[in-house]
């Protein structure tokens, strides 16, 4: 029996939000009013789509971005957390579901030599085209009324868990550790042996607990790596 981790990755595993870090790159480090006041709630790939084209016209390329991206701050506690997992491989396999981008991602987490930790990446689809411009597409399509156009978690979850359990694979338990509104959905189908560990003070935390129905997964907050890695810790000594 094995627990799965399923990560979010903005404000989870990195302390900074990966799509506003990249306007470092911008001239000014800001965008064009008209670029900011374009977004359209629910349509947030649409619009990093934008930014990435306002970037690329302004000839930023991909050595820079890569470069401003690797120096995006994890969270406290977080690399500890990710070489206690690393060196208890066995007990767990590890998913991030993530609005970011795959080509961030993997900038961040190879930089950081924790890549070789994940099993899988959820997240947007992106590519440097032909003129060195980064674009961006859709996770994946979804009927979900509650989730972004682009990628409902729960639905990435699920398909994960039918793909991946067997009569003779069950996880012992899933824990989904996240912070943002988008991580209320995976939670939601999650069961009563398994646990949700929002952020403290992050919006994650406010939509629990004004829940009218509760969610049925244990609730375990934290407030850096640490604080999941204790957690863990007593979980593998059973």
């Amino acid at each position: 029996m094995k627990f799965l981790l399923v990560f979010d990755f903005d404000h989870t595993i990195v302390d900074e939000n990966s799509d506003t870090w990249i306007v470092k790159c911008a001239p000014g480090a800001k965008l064009p009013d008209e670029i900011k006041k374009s977004y359209q709630k629910g349509h947030w790939t649409e619009y990093m789509g934008r930014v990435f084209r306002y970037l690329g016209d302004n000839g930023i390329r991909e050595e820079e971005m890569k470069r401003t991206m690797t120096a995006i701050p994890f969270t406290a506690g977080m690399k500890d957390l990710l070489d206690f997992i690393c060196k208890h491989k066995d007990f767990f396999d590890c998913i991030i579901i993530s609005d970011s981008n795959a080509i961030f991602i993997d900038w961040i987490l190879k930089a950081a030599n924790v890549s070789q930790l994940f099993d899988e990446v959820f997240t947007n689809p992106a590519t440097f085209d032909g003129c060195g411009y980064l674009t961006v597409q859709n996770c994946h399509v979804h009927d979900c009324a509650k989730c972004p156009v682009n990628l409902c978690k729960k639905k990435v979850l699920e398909e994960f868990l039918d793909h991946h359990v067997t009569p003779r694979m069950k996880y012992s338990q899933i824990i989904y550790i996240g912070d943002g509104g988008n991580d209320l959905c995976p939670v939601l189908c999650l069961k009563k042996d398994d646990v949700v560990m929002p952020r403290r003070g992050y919006t994650l935390e406010s939509m629990i607990l004004s829940l009218n129905v509760p969610v049925q997964a244990s609730v375990v907050l934290w407030s850096s790596g640490i604080d999941i890695l204790d957690y863990l810790e007593l979980l593998i000594k059973g």
